[in-house]
């Protein structure tokens, strides 16, 4: 009985908190990813915009008819704003975490979350001194199979984890690219940027705690000197090891390798997939080209819905007794010498899945899994598969954690979301 008291208030308290009201700085692919979500979640509310294009602005503000600012500083001003989601170019992550934080502000903020680990540390510091929630997010373990996948892992039902594998072939190299999106040095380059989703993925099937890693890293475009392809060995503490590969050239679509679906839920037969432009070296475009280039990608890049789920790649569980791997509906479980199919909803996306997991970290309801640590264990691996491959050696970690105890129940993606 006094269960259900509890729970009758909780709920009570679910309906009649006000909204979060949350500022969205900088209105990329990914800020613009979180207007849906935002917009549709009945506990948080998008209170305003940071973006320093004035006709991005301009455009926001006639359509949504929501505050816009030229800058961070500026929206941090806004009145009634609870929280901030940083979509800004990495390399400005920790002026705007500090500047979010000692505006007593809650943050949720893009992966990668900084450039170098002592940042990332220092982003840490800030939120915690000044009371607020860090969320690192989004990255591709807030897809609903990898969810799945976990908590089947933690139920045990196949076993021990032994080996996790997520192979990811695209065309990220060929797209539109600011200087810094290339720079490793400011969190730039496949293995930051990509290699972020498959790590975090890798780390949430496998438990968490990477003991080491051993990477080679490839930069084959003459004419960007990026790092844009990868193949990274991850030894984790419980046994368990793990491969991700990214190529980022463009010659193979992972969708070819996964039912003619891609990373967003929809389906891409063959005659509709982006083909490598031309040599990466040919013509130099220039910013104001690659700037309309990249807004008008935004504006139609990442769906807000889907008829399948996400496939980043090719993702495969072996456990003891059993395999996992994604289906176009769900998950194909491969044990006893049979397959079996798990349906999961698709009315939820990922990044519904984020804005919820920050929403009940600022309310108490859950503490978030992706939060500053975890993130920061992300970021660790990111730049040992670096050091790994410019150096040829095996490199051990030091700021790893684990996967909270119960963190399947706080990543159920079929919990009720509260009322307004």
């Amino acid at each position: 009985m006094a269960e259900k008291t509890r729970d009758q208030t909780n709920r009570h308290q679910r309906t009649t908190t006000p909204t979060i009201g949350i500022g969205i700085a900088g209105l990329g692919a990914a800020g613009r990813a979180f207007v849906a979500p935002m917009q549709s979640h009945p506990g948080v509310c998008l209170a305003a915009i940071a973006e320093p294009a004035d006709s991005v602005r301009a455009e926001f503000a006639n359509r949504h008819g929501v505050q816009t600012y030229a800058s961070v500083d500026a929206m941090l001003e806004h009145p009634g704003l609870d929280a901030v989601y940083i979509a800004t170019p990495t390399a400005l992550h920790p002026q705007h975490v500090a500047q979010a934080a000692a505006a007593g502000k809650h943050i949720l903020v893009e992966k990668p979350m900084a450039a170098t680990l002592g940042q990332a540390r220092d982003m840490i510091a800030a939120a915690e001194r000044a009371g607020v929630v860090l969320v690192v997010g989004h990255s591709h373990s807030h897809d609903l199979p990898v969810r799945h996948m976990r908590r089947i892992i933690a139920q045990g039902d196949l076993g021990a984890v032994m080996m996790a594998n997520t192979w990811c072939f695209t065309d990220w190299m060929h797209r539109p690219r600011r200087a810094d999106e290339l720079d490793a040095a400011q969190g730039g380059g496949v293995t930051y940027r990509q290699g972020s989703h498959q790590f975090d993925i890798l780390r949430l099937l496998c438990g968490g705690r990477v003991r080491s890693v051993r990477a080679r890293t490839f930069a084959a475009g003459p004419g960007r000197p990026a790092i844009g392809a990868h193949v990274v060995y991850l030894d984790f503490e419980n046994g368990a090891a793990a491969t991700a590969v990214y190529n980022g050239y463009g010659g193979l679509s992972s969708a070819e390798l996964c039912f003619d679906i891609g990373e967003w839920g929809h389906v891409q037969p063959p005659g509709q997939r982006r083909r490598p432009s031309a040599a990466l070296g040919a013509a130099t475009p220039s910013s104001a080209d690659i700037l309309r280039a990249k807004q008008e990608r935004a504006r139609k890049a990442i769906p807000s819905n889907a008829p399948h789920q996400p496939f980043f790649g090719l993702t495969l569980v072996s456990c003891e007794q059993g395999d996992i791997r994604q289906s176009p509906q769900g998950l194909y479980m491969y044990a006893d010498g049979e397959r079996s199919e798990i349906a999961l909803p698709t009315h939820r996306s990922p990044r519904d899945l984020v804005v919820s997991e920050f929403h009940d970290a600022v309310r108490g309801i859950a503490p978030a899994l992706h939060d500053g640590r975890w993130g920061l264990a992300n970021l660790e691996v990111c730049a040992a598969a670096i050091e790994s491959s410019a150096h040829g050696r095996e490199v051990r970690l030091q700021h790893q954690v684990a996967v909270p105890a119960g963190a399947e129940t706080s990543l159920d993606a079929n919990a009720p979301l509260p009322s307004r």
